[in-house]
């Protein structure tokens, strides 16, 4: 791959000191229609059969939403069809945004759902308090877990659910080879595996007890519930 042009290098380097906003969202916005053929296939993933499995315990019954990197709205969309009265969602992508209210609108809830393009932490001023807010594998994306989950946390009113990576040496090792290959096509995108004792500690500390919790070879899934 031949070197970049000084105006792209440039430009390159103003949009890695902001990942989030530019690259990560560019990323995750070419994968909305293989997304969207996978999950007509195979239905959802693992943790996320898990993460619904929880929030359902926990109930949903007239709930509130809020799922920050929502990505194509499935999971979100599958909770208002068993109960759920709103959700908003947020993503970087406009691609999988597009695709949510795709989504949405087929499946008859486009007066229920609400969609916004951005960066949760800048724009989490004007977003509405929720009953439920949801992050699945949204952690690993970003660099200031600290302040993705403080303020997210402040905007939960009952039941705090999210999947992010374990640290085990395979992941860390997978995420590795997965920034090296984004630096290959001059991508800034990185995954991060962050804390996971930190993270449960952090959530105790704003006052949510943890009601469900599993686990795959990769991945924990876990539910709290404000006390």
């Amino acid at each position: 791959m031949g070197f970049l042009s000084p105006h792209h290098f440039f430009q390159r380097i103003m949009n890695c000191c902001n990942p989030i906003q530019y690259d990560t969202g560019r990323l995750f916005g070419w994968f909305a229609v293989p997304y969207r053929l996978r999950n007509r296939l195979f239905g959802f993933e693992k943790t996320q059969r898990q993460l619904i499995e929880g929030i359902k315990q926990a109930g949903i019954d007239a709930m509130e939403l809020l799922e920050i990197g929502c990505g194509p709205g499935y999971l979100h969309q599958s909770l208002l069809r068993d109960g759920a009265a709103t959700a908003v969602g947020i993503d970087l992508s406009t691609g999988m945004l597009d695709e949510a209210r795709k989504s949405a609108k087929a499946a008859g809830l486009e007066g229920c759902t609400d969609y916004r393009q951005g960066d949760f932490v800048r724009l989490a001023e004007d977003i509405p308090d929720a009953d439920i807010t949801i992050m699945d594998k949204v952690v690993c994306c970003y660099p200031d877990w600290e302040s993705l989950l403080g303020l997210s946390l402040q905007k939960t009113r009952r039941i705090y659910a999210l999947t992010y990576p374990r640290d085990r040496l395979t992941t860390r090792v997978g995420g590795r080879l997965l920034h090296w290959g984004m630096q290959l096509i001059h991508c800034c995108y990185q995954p991060y595996i962050h804390d996971p004792e930190k993270i449960r500690q952090h959530i105790l500390e704003h006052g949510f007890q943890m009601k469900y919790h599993t686990l795959t070879s990769s991945w924990h899934t876990q539910v709290f519930m404000r006390t």
